[in-house]
């Protein structure tokens, strides 16, 4: 009797542990393999910039107590082109006008890929 629930143990064992072994070799090569095809998603790379209120004041240097340039609104595009601590020096899209952003209000987006 004894004998008989060690073995029906070990059998469950193997069974139960056999798809989570195949599921490891299943994951592990594709992985690998495509290597480049992965870096095209969008989880892989940073999303971008956006403004996180209502609007923002762009100045003319990197300092709350700076003269303001002008005003950036929720949904403009802009580029980064550098960060010093929590300050961006953008660009905006829509005018070409350049100055300093906290860093507070804008962020960027990021990507979740759930595979």
């Amino acid at each position: 009797m004894r004998s008989t629930r060690i073995a029906v143990s070990a059998a469950m064992l193997g069974v139960l542990a056999l798809p989570i072994a195949s599921a490891a070799v299943a994951t592990a090569a594709p992985a690998t393999a495509a290597s480049s095809d992965q870096v095209a998603r969008p989880c892989d790379r940073p999303g971008p910039w956006v403004i996180g209120t209502k609007a923002v004041t762009i100045s003319s240097k990197a300092s709350s107590k700076s003269s303001a340039v002008e005003v950036l609104y929720r949904g403009h595009k802009f580029t980064v082109h550098k960060t010093r601590g929590n300050w961006h020096y953008i660009t905006d899209a829509t005018t070409g006008e350049r100055g300093w952003v906290s860093g507070t209000y804008v962020y960027r987006q990021v990507y979740m890929c759930l595979d």
